[in-house]
């Protein structure tokens, strides 16, 4: 049997997320011994320990998002929250996990890929918020202004409408992928200062 496409882009993504955070890890660990040595007050220091924070950040969320999901495997509250501190710390972006307890890793992935299709909608920052009633979810989003991009967010009704996207813009034609293989449907809704997305 083939492997469905929504999945070969799991695997990838999880490969390239492992293999890349044991270099980010060795670099992480060289700024930690460079301060030992009192280095750690130079401007460039600072700057690398900064760049190497946010590149595990960026990781920990993409492996999640663009990752493989196990349909038996659950993530705690605890370490989503941390993951999205992590990934919004120092700015204008801040994202509140409500959903309480361990939820089912497939339906988290798939919240963070909606969460990734609001951030291109929120370029210049604002709130984004997550909640879960029973089985069904809620991203929602809100900014002083949305950049909304018609045929992206047609894309998370119709997956077929989804044609000459980016790399930047790939969650939305992920989403609905990752949607389908849950039996569930994406609802996104929007005025010129929220967007939410239920499923």
């Amino acid at each position: 049997m083939a492997t469905p496409p929504a999945e070969i882009a799991a695997l990838l993504g999880s490969r390239i997320c492992h293999d890349l955070i044991s270099p980010i890890g060795a670099i992480s660990n060289g700024v930690e011994l460079l301060s030992m040595s009192g280095a750690a007050t130079l401007p460039e220091i600072d700057l690398i320990a900064q760049s190497v924070e946010h590149a595990n950040a960026r990781i920990g969320f993409f492996r999640v998002a663009f990752g493989a999901a196990s349909p038996h495997q659950g993530l705690g509250e605890i370490e989503l929250r941390q993951i999205l501190d992590d990934l919004t710390r120092g700015s204008r972006l801040s994202i509140r996990w409500n959903p309480g307890g361990e939820a089912p890793r497939p339906e988290v992935k798939l919240a963070f890929l909606v969460i990734n299709c609001l951030e291109c909608a929120m370029p210049r920052g604002g709130a984004i918020t997550v909640a879960r009633d029973g089985s069904d979810w809620v991203v929602a989003g809100q900014a002083e202004r949305l950049r909304i991009e018609q045929p992206m967010w047609d894309a998370l009704r119709q997956p077929d409408l989804g044609g000459g996207v980016t790399a930047a813009e790939v969650q939305f034609i992920l989403a609905p992928l990752v949607a389908n293989d849950l039996g569930r449907t994406l609802r996104p809704e929007w005025t010129d200062t929220e967007v939410r997305v239920s499923f």
